[in-house]
């Protein structure tokens, strides 16, 4: 299991990506597999852990060299192992591929058109690509998908509050997709607080916090920079309604399921996953213009929070998804024409355990 190189299993606060792949390692091994897991930093998941970068490298996050450098010490790490399969959950890691007989499984986290969807595209039939949603395989259905595997989250890692207090949440990224000016202005629009709760470190990030929400702050708007651990877990219970606005073609939206899992509901525009993820008019209400947003946000009263909770745990439970990735797996053996049927178990290799194959700085 490759994580990627920007953050620890599990996050401390952003990385949506690092939480999945965190509660996928600890699913897999409650099913009885042996899970090799490459990243960063601390382990805090059931797997066996070998690490490239001694400290996660998200004061870098978008910058080339710590994807490349992670990829390069994979390769030499799996070189050391015998294992069944590699599932890789980072960007650069997947042109490896090439050179090895192991099947190698990749899920796409992010946008598949463009400059991304090319790349998987010269990427071929080296690799299986797994959606995290339907709508994401909608926007490049020539792409080699094998699977589509929703996201999950430990529901029991999340407070659950009945009783929600009277203001909004926004919770994400500072990027015009996903909307925070049109949190405010709809916010505004319902006579309702909202609390702003967003990662702002990267130069494009704060642009678009300098031009277009600095000048929307006010006593009704409250701007708390990012938030991890227990404080977004108290915000997403306690807030009147998550509010996701999003502006492109998401694939996913790990906050969603986040809050619904609190029992608060999702008032989103009708994009990307939205439709899959949230149950319009039981756990959330999606709307398909702006303009409903305001009215939407006053109408969740109706939305019961125990509804909320329950879908996500039968939906998008660590589970279901492990359950899911399984198949994916036995399929990429049986392509490969391996036979396997009892839980998958590498080999032991040389041990890397304790060890950074990369420096810091």
């Amino acid at each position: 299991m490759v994580a990627p190189p920007w953050f620890e299993l599990p996050p401390q606060g952003y990385g949506g990506v690092e939480a999945v792949c965190a509660d996928l390692v600890d699913a897999l091994v409650t099913r009885g597999h042996e899970v090799i897991v490459v990243g960063v930093g601390h382990n805090g998941t059931r797997g066996r852990f070998r690490r490239t970068y001694d400290t996660p490298q998200g004061a870098r996050l978008g910058e080339p060299m710590p994807e490349v450098l992670h990829a390069a010490a994979t390769g030499r790490i799996l070189d050391e192992l015998d294992v069944d399969v590699v599932h890789d959950h980072s960007l650069a890691g997947p042109l490896l591929a090439r050179g090895r007989d192991i099947p190698t499984v990749v899920t796409v986290h992010g946008p598949v058109s463009g400059e991304p969807g090319q790349y998987y595209r010269h990427l071929g039939d080296r690799v299986r690509l797994v959606a995290i949603s339907d709508a994401q395989r909608r926007v490049a259905p020539d792409l080699n998908w094998c699977a589509t595997v929703h996201n999950a989250i430990d529901v029991d890692d999340f407070p659950f509050h009945e009783d929600k207090e009277d203001w909004v949440l926004f919770l994400g990224r500072c990027t015009p997709d996903k909307g925070m000016h049109l949190a405010i202005d709809v916010a505004r629009e319902a006579g309702r607080n909202i609390v702003l709760a967003a990662k702002c470190s990267e130069p494009a990030e704060i642009r678009y916090f300098e031009t277009e929400i600095k000048p929307r702050l006010g006593h009704d708007v409250v701007w708390l920079g990012e938030v991890g651990g227990e404080q977004k877990k108290e915000l997403l219970a306690k807030a009147r309604c998550l509010l996701f606005p999003i502006q492109w073609e998401e694939p996913f939206g790990m906050v969603m399921i986040e809050a619904m899992a609190c029992g608060t509901p999702v008032v989103a525009l009708r994009r990307g996953s939205v439709p899959e993820v949230v149950a319009h008019g039981r756990t959330g209400l999606v709307c398909d213009d702006p303009a409903e947003l305001a009215d939407a946000i006053n109408a969740v009263e109706a939305i019961s929070s125990a509804a909320c909770r329950a879908h996500v745990l039968h939906r998008f439970h660590p589970d279901a998804m492990a359950s899911g990735y399984e198949r994916v797996y036995r399929r990429a053996l049986a392509d490969a024409g391996w036979e396997r049927t009892a839980p998958l178990r590498p080999m032991r290799g040389r041990s890397w355990a304790g060890q950074s194959l990369l420096q810091t700085g």
